[in-house]
C-alpha cells in the first residue's frame, strides 16, 4: 500500500521534521510530500489523492486547510492517519465527524510503525499499540524510548535557505497553563554527544540557521552549557543557533561567558515574559522572578553579543487593558531588538482551555483559537491591541526605522499610547510604499513634538532611510527644485574638500536641506556615500 506522510508548513523555510521522524523510525516504505499554508487546497489533494495511506502533521497553522482535504477525501475509500498537537486533544471532532481512520496522539515514532505493520501485515491487535485513538476509542499513553530513536536529520534538505530543526529533549518542566509543552512535565533528554555529532554533520552538509524545539532549553543546565561549548568549537561564521530560554534561570556567570567567548549573533535566545503582572502569571501557572528576569535581559543587551527576541501575551486571566499597557512599557523600556506582540490561544488539552468558562474567554472557533475578550479585556481592548501591535511590528521590529524609534521613545512618556495613536493613522491609510511608510511616521511626530525633537527625529528619518538603498530613492520630504539643488551642490564643491566632481555630484547625488546641515547622498556604483556638511547660509 502506497504511504505518503504530508506536511503543509508555515512557510518554505520552516521544514516539518516530525514527519521525517516517522519516516526514519518505520520499516515500511513511506513517501514524503512538504506543501506551505499558501498552496491551494485542491492541488495538494490532486497530489496525494492517489495514496493508499494518507497521513497528516497537524498544528494550529494547517489545520483549516487540512480539514477541507479531509472533506474531499471522505468517500475515497482511503486509510487517513493524523498525528500532531492540533488533533491530540481534539480526537472526538474528526471521529465524529468521519475525517479518518486513525489519530497519533503526542510521540508517533513507535506507534505509526506499529499502526502501519496493524494495517499492511495485520500484526498487533489494535489495541497493542500505544498513544493511538480508532473508532473514538484510546489505546493508553507511553512514552517513546529516546535512546532508541533514529534521527532524521539526513533527510533534511536545502539546509542553507531552510531553518534546521533540531531536539536535545522533550516535555517541559514548568505548567504555563496556554502551552501544550506543559502537557508532557517528564523532562527526557536525547544523548548529548549523539546531539554533538548530528549538529557537526548539519554545519557540515551547509544548515545556516540551527534552531532548538527544546521548549526551555536551559533546563538542564549541564546539557545547555556542554552543548553551547561545542558549538563555539565548531561553528561556521554564517551560523545562527536559536533557543527558547527561560529568562530568570540564567545564571549570570553563564552570560557574561558567551559574551567573552561567543562571536557576535551566533546565538539567539528567545525568551517569553508573557506578562509582568505577578497575578497574571500565577493564574497561568508561571512562577517568574520579573527583577531577576530584567536584569539577565540587560547583561545580555549590554554586549551586543547574544540576539534576543522577547514575547509578550496579550489576554492572560487578570492582565487587564491597563495593566497590559503598563506590561507592554516595562518591556519596551528595555528597548529589545526585538519584541513579539502575540494573543492568547485556546488550544486543544492545555489548563486555558479547560478554564475558559471560569474567565468568561470568546475566542474564534477555528485555529489559531485566538481570544476576542474575557473577563478583564473586552472585543474593544482587543481591537487596540491589535492597532497597537500592528504599527508596533511594522515599525519597531522593522530595523528600516531603529534609530529614529529610539529617539521617539526616548522623547514619550507612555511608549503603548505612541504606538496605539500611530497604529491608528497605519490602519486608515495602510502605506503600502516604503517611502509612505516613512512619511506617515514623519508627519505624526511633527503633530506631537516641539520643533526642536521633530528636527532631530526628521534628519534621523530621512538618514535611515537614505541608508536603505543603493540606487537614488523616491523622496518623501520636500523636495528641492534643480536649479537650487545645483546652486548648494556648486556652492558646497567651491568651499568644501570633495572627491566627487560636480557633473558627478549633478547626476547621483540627492540634496537634503535640514535645519542645521546638508545631507549629500551620492549613489553611485551601486553604493552610498553620505555627506553631512554644515550650513553657513
Amino acid at each position: 500500500m502506497k504511504t505518503v506522510l504530508i506536511g503543509i508548513n508555515a512557510k518554505y523555510i520552516h521544514p516539518n521534521l516530525a514527519i521525517r521522524l516517522l519516516k526514519a523510525n518505520t520499516n515500511y516504505n513511506t513517501d514524503i510530500l512538504e506543501f506551505n499554508i499558501k498552496d491551494n487546497y485542491l492541488d495538494i489533494f490532486n497530489k496525494i489523492k492517489d495514496y493508499d495511506i494518507i497521513c497528516f502533521s497537524t498544528y494550529i497553522w494547517n489545520i483549516e486547510i487540512i480539514k477541507e482535504i479531509l472533506k474531499l477525501l471522505k468517500n475515497d475509500n482511503k486509510i487517513i492517519i493524523l498525528g500532531g498537537p492540533e488533533v491530540s486533544y481534539n480526537a472526538k471532532y474528526y471521529f465524529d465527524n468521519k475525517l479518518c481512520n486513525y489519530i497519533i496522539k503526542n510521540e508517533g515514532e513507535e506507534c505509526f510503525n506499529m499502526l502501519l505493520s496493524h494495517i499492511i501485515d495485520n500484526k498487533y491487535k489494535i489495541d497493542e499499540i500505544p498513544n493511538l485513538y480508532y473508532d473514538n476509542k484510546y489505546t493508553f499513553d507511553k512514552f517513546v524510548d529516546l535512546d532508541k530513536l533514529n534521527f532524521a536529520y539526513d533527510l533534511l534538505n536545502d539546509l542553507e535557505n531552510q531553518i534546521t530543526y533540531v531536539e536535545t529533549s522533550r516535555g517541559c518542566p514548568y505548567k504555563c497553563g496556554y502551552c501544550m509543552a506543559s502537557l508532557e512535565k517528564r523532562v527526557r533528554t536525547f544523548n548529548i554527544d549523539k546531539v554533538k555529532i548530528e549538529i557537526k554533520k548539519l554545519i557540515d552538509r551547509g544548515a545556516r540557521i540551527i534552531k532548538f524545539l527544546d521548549r526551555t532549553f536551559n533546563a538542564n543546565k549541564n546539557n545547555f552549557l556542554s552543548l553551547i561549548d561545542y558549538i563555539i568549537e565548531v561553528h561556521k561564521p554564517n551560523n545562527s543557533f536559536q533557543f527558547e530560554i527561560t529568562g530568570d534561570l540564567l545564571d549570570p556567570s553563564i552570560i557574561e561567558y558567551i559574551n567573552n567567548k561567543a562571536p557576535k549573533n551566533l546565538f539567539r535566545f528567545e525568551i517569553g515574559i508573557q506578562s509582568t503582572n505577578i497575578k497574571a502569571n500565577r493564574a497561568v501557572g508561571r512562577i517568574q522572578d520579573n527583577e531577576k528576569l530584567f536584569n539577565n535581559i540587560r547583561l545580555i543587551q549590554d554586549k551586543n553579543i547574544i540576539d534576543l527576541h522577547l514575547d509578550l501575551i496579550a489576554g492572560l486571566p487578570y492582565e487587564d487593558y491597563n495593566s497590559f499597557i503598563n506590561t507592554f512599557n516595562e518591556v519596551v523600556s528595555l528597548r529589545p531588538k526585538e519584541l513579539q506582540l502575540g494573543f492568547l490561544k485556546l488550544l486543544f488539552g492545555t489548563k486555558m482551555h479547560s478554564d475558559k468558562e471560569m474567565y468568561h474567554y470568546k475566542y474564534m472557533t477555528n485555529a489559531p483559537y485566538e481570544i476576542i475578550s474575557n473577563d478583564f479585556l473586552s472585543e474593544n481592548d482587543i481591537t487596540n491591541i491589535h492597532i497597537t501591535e500592528d504599527a508596533f511590528e511594522k515599525y519597531y521590529n522593522s530595523t528600516y526605522y531603529k534609530n529614529s524609534i529610539n529617539l521617539i521613545l526616548d522623547n514619550v512618556s507612555n511608549a503603548y499610547n505612541f504606538f496605539f495613536e500611530l497604529g491608528l493613522i497605519y490602519k486608515s491609510n495602510k502605506a503600502k510604499r516604503l517611502e509612505d511608510s516613512f512619511k506617515l511616521l514623519d508627519d505624526f511626530i511633527k503633530t506631537i513634538f516641539n520643533n526642536t525633537q521633530y528636527n532631530k527625529i526628521h534628519e534621523s528619518l530621512i538618514i535611515e532611510y537614505l541608508n536603505i538603498y543603493k540606487v537614488k530613492p523616491t523622496i518623501w520630504w520636500d523636495k528641492l527644485d534643480t536649479k537650487n539643488r545645483n546652486i548648494i551642490l556648486r556652492n558646497i564643491k567651491e568651499k568644501e574638500n570633495i572627491k566627487y566632481n560636480i557633473d558627478t555630484l549633478y547626476k547621483y547625488s540627492t540634496v537634503v536641506v535640514l535645519e542645521k546641515y546638508y545631507l549629500i547622498a551620492i549613489y553611485k556604483d551601486n553604493s552610498l556615500d553620505l555627506i553631512r556638511i554644515k550650513r553657513t547660509d
